[in-house]
């Protein structure tokens, strides 16, 4: 399976395209040059070709489009897992827990964290404090980046004192994308229960980037 990805994203190959989208991770990455609604399309023709979809998920299959070099592998990974949500589960979470600490960034995070841990501890609860708590108070940016943003589709359903908790354990950190989940979540919960995040905001210390970006609906 992986051959066919690599063919058919090497067909499209764009280096015009790869260098603008290059500087827009700050060149952490290489990139193919191929934008996402051809990307897309592409991943159409791969499911369509060979049926992945309708098999059990494999991890291993994801595990190959990461190592690769190019950002598209990645995103492709992550196209994949998100249409194979239905199947995974709480067994998965070490493995979510490695692609998240492994080729790092926003762009990655930000679909691992709210979309499949969260939906995994949504059904699972047990893992928050197996794994997530692990997460909220030790000191790798991009997992304590998770614990703060997997409710983040939450609604009412978001365990607000768990939220605040985390966010408290993280309101000293001087890193930008802590600073910016903070805001974040709290801008989301705001849509939910802006009595409680307006609250929160006023009774606690927080970064202004957090308060700023946390503020906007309240």
């Amino acid at each position: 399976m992986i051959d066919l990805i690599v063919r058919l994203f090497e067909e499209h190959r764009n280096q015009e395209n790869a260098i603008p989208m290059q500087n827009y991770m700050k060149n952490k990455f290489l990139f193919l040059g191929i934008k996402t609604p051809l990307r897309r399309e592409l991943m159409k023709r791969f499911y369509t070709e060979t049926g992945v979809l309708k098999q059990d998920f494999q991890p291993s299959f994801v595990e190959l489009l990461w190592e690769k070099d190019e950002r598209e592998y990645q995103n492709a990974a992550l196209d994949y897992m998100q249409k194979s949500i239905k199947k995974i589960n709480k067994e998965h979470l070490p493995f979510l827990e490695n692609l998240i600490t492994t080729k790092s960034w926003w762009d990655t995070v930000d679909v691992l964290a709210p979309h499949l841990v969260g939906k995994v501890a949504k059904e699972t609860p047990e893992v928050i404090a197996e794994y997530i708590e692990g997460w909220a108070y030790g000191d790798h940016i991009w997992l304590s980046r998770s614990s703060i943003l997997f409710q983040l589709k939450y609604k009412v359903r978001t365990d607000a004192e768990l939220l605040y908790r985390y966010i408290l354990a993280n309101a000293a950190s001087k890193e930008f994308f802590i600073q910016k989940a903070i805001g974040w979540a709290l801008r989301e919960y705001s849509k939910t229960n802006p009595e409680s995040v307006r609250s929160f905001i006023q009774l606690n210390n927080l970064p202004k980037l957090s308060i700023r970006e946390g503020s906007k609906y309240i």
